[in-house]
């Protein structure tokens, strides 16, 4: 990972990553410890509590305690983070992905070399791995592929960065829960400036820190469910949530409510409205920064349009 991305990373993120979190994983890398003396060849994948709730951590091996994490654009057997070398990174060159120990890869691919073994809170039947070029074999959980990003175990500071077009990821990062759902934080409604509109935007973590992204309705949607999935939700993933979002001045706490999708996931919504990212949302400078354009609004997607959302 390239040295800005960490540093970013440490200084921005240092409220999730506090002492009971540190407790936590002191009891926890114990017994992974433990666990991988007995089974040295074996990889181990268990949980723990974070500041988000329970989620998958390595249990074994030189990243026992480290968090893992999915990106929204992999969909096997596409990937969306993968280890071609991208030039024009913030950081400088680097790829998403690599092997565990690639310096130069922002989310180290988790794997393995023997079985992987299901920990305490880990379901058996939703481990598998997956062969990949230049990287070797990367353990999944239902189905997604796992990653590293954290410099130290006990800590959560990947979850939440918004990488659509720079890096050119296209997707969200959550942590992973035992059901294998995205684990997200509580998230900030805010707002932005598209062409001279004021529109409802989301704050997300980026390469450049937090920047309000704006989020999107979808006009085959009703208050209590949401019409994209599969395909949909991957290049417009859900904006989800672990609880109620805040808000920022503008915006009515009244406005905003929640509604659960299939997979357990908790979607935010605004107005009625069930709300998306885009995961190529276009980036390009303005007064001498990086800023989000609004380039998702009007997309035809399953007979339905997504729309920038006034607040």
């Amino acid at each position: 990972m390239p040295v800005s991305r960490r540093k970013l990373t440490k200084t921005t993120r240092a409220i999730v990553i506090g002492a009971a979190s540190t407790a936590a994983c002191a009891a926890m890398c114990s017994t992974a410890a433990a666990t991988a003396s007995a089974k040295a060849t074996s990889t181990v994948v268990t949980t723990r509590q974070g500041p988000f709730g329970t989620m998958l951590v390595a249990g074994s091996g030189p990243f026992a305690g480290y968090t893992l994490y999915l990106i929204t654009s992999d969909a096997l057997p596409k990937f969306g983070c993968t280890p071609v070398v991208i030039k024009s990174l913030p950081g400088g060159p680097g790829s998403c992905t690599g092997p565990a120990t690639d310096k130069k890869a922002e989310w180290p691919a988790f794997t393995t070399t023997g079985p992987v073994v299901a920990g305490a809170g880990v379901r058996k039947g939703l481990l598998g791995t997956v062969q990949r070029p230049g990287i070797g074999r990367q353990v999944t959980y239902a189905g997604h592929p796992l990653y590293l990003f954290d410099t130290g175990p006990g800590q959560v500071t990947g979850i939440g960065w918004d990488e659509p077009t720079l890096p050119p990821w296209h997707g969200l990062w959550w942590g992973v829960t035992p059901s294998g759902a995205p684990l997200a934080w509580p998230g900030t409604l805010s707002t932005t400036t598209i062409g001279g509109r004021h529109v409802l935007a989301a704050l997300m973590l980026t390469g450049i820190g937090w920047e309000p992204f704006p989020v999107y309705s979808f006009s085959k949607d009703s208050p209590s469910s949401s019409a994209c999935a599969g395909a949909c939700a991957v290049s417009w993933p859900p904006l989800i949530t672990d609880g109620m979002a805040g808000t920022q001045s503008g915006i009515s706490p009244s406005d905003v409510a929640t509604l659960k999708r299939p997979d357990g996931t908790t979607q935010l919504a605004y107005k009625g409205a069930p709300l998306y990212l885009f995961a190529s949302e276009a980036i390009a400078p303005v007064g001498g920064n990086l800023v989000a354009t609004g380039s998702g609004s009007g997309a035809r997607v399953d007979g339905g349009i997504f729309h920038l959302v006034s607040p």
